[in-house]
């Protein structure tokens, strides 16, 4: 069965649209089937990866009117590498969504249709706990956090862990925690360096061992509309999320293994 992992973080500028642009090439280049979904109204997931936020086939038509994923699939620049793109009616859509029944579950159900025709599904939620991002917590079988080396950044992650474990409670008992990854990590400053060791003694079994460092390339491919592997593959941040891509491809084996 697919794995489905929402990208979730309700603090912007942590590196969320980058963590889900770049894992799910480097997933794609691994030669595992990916699929994104873009449920950020912003659309910069989906420009990143090189395709139209203005294309008339998008999520919102998904949500609302229940056409089915198939139908929204867009190709990208790597073969294995699929999106259904965001558009900016989805602003409207926490409004409109409430007056319709299972609110929460319109996502899950589409995904139940198509989930196993991809091994990994990547869900960019906007930078909010609204009712988009509920869907994705909802739709998904686990969570990733980017959160950026900074005290304010700390501050916002026990409130996320509790509004998972709410969801959990209440709405998807199978969630669990993908991980906490750690993004515009600089080891030179203090401060990185006592972010890190603050996660690690607090949230030590749930921080990942990859960490996304402060890379200009990075910066610069979205305005190619190319993952960063495709614009600078010998780059740092190209590193790191590759590196990344093999500890989560990892998680899947193991939990395989332990069957």
């Amino acid at each position: 069965m697919g794995k489905v992992i929402a990208v979730v973080n309700q603090k912007g500028g942590v590196g969320k649209t980058t963590t889900v642009v770049n894992l799910s090439a480097s997933l794609a280049a691994a030669e595992r089937d990916t699929l994104v979904i873009d449920l950020d109204p912003q659309g910069n997931t989906t420009s990143g990866l090189g395709v139209s936020k203005n294309h008339q086939d998008n999520i919102y038509h998904g949500l609302l009117f229940a056409r089915p994923l198939i139908e929204l699939y867009l190709k990208t620049q790597l073969p294995q590498l699929r999106i259904v793109p965001a558009h900016r009616d989805l602003a409207g859509a926490e409004v409109e969504l409430q007056s319709i029944p299972e609110r929460e579950f319109r996502l899950k159900s589409l995904l139940q249709k198509t989930r196993n025709d991809f091994e990994f599904t990547l869900i960019d939620c906007p930078p909010s706990l609204g009712l988009l991002t509920l869907n994705a917590l909802c739709a998904a079988d686990s969570v990733l956090v980017p959160i950026q080396c900074e005290y304010f950044a700390l501050e916002g992650l026990a409130d996320l862990l509790e509004t998972l474990r709410r969801v959990q409670h209440q709405l998807n008992p199978n969630l669990a925690l993908e991980g906490i990854l750690l993004t515009m990590y600089d080891e030179r400053t203090n401060l990185a360096r006592q972010v890190k060791d603050d996660l690690n003694k607090h949230f030590g079994g749930s921080l990942l061992k990859s960490t996304i460092p402060r890379n200009i390339r990075l910066g610069e491919a979205p305005s190619f509309g190319k993952p960063v592997l495709l614009y600078d593959i010998k780059s740092k941040g190209a590193e790191a999320y590759l590196h990344l891509a093999r500890e989560i491809i990892s998680h899947g084996s193991q939990k395989k293994s332990a069957r």
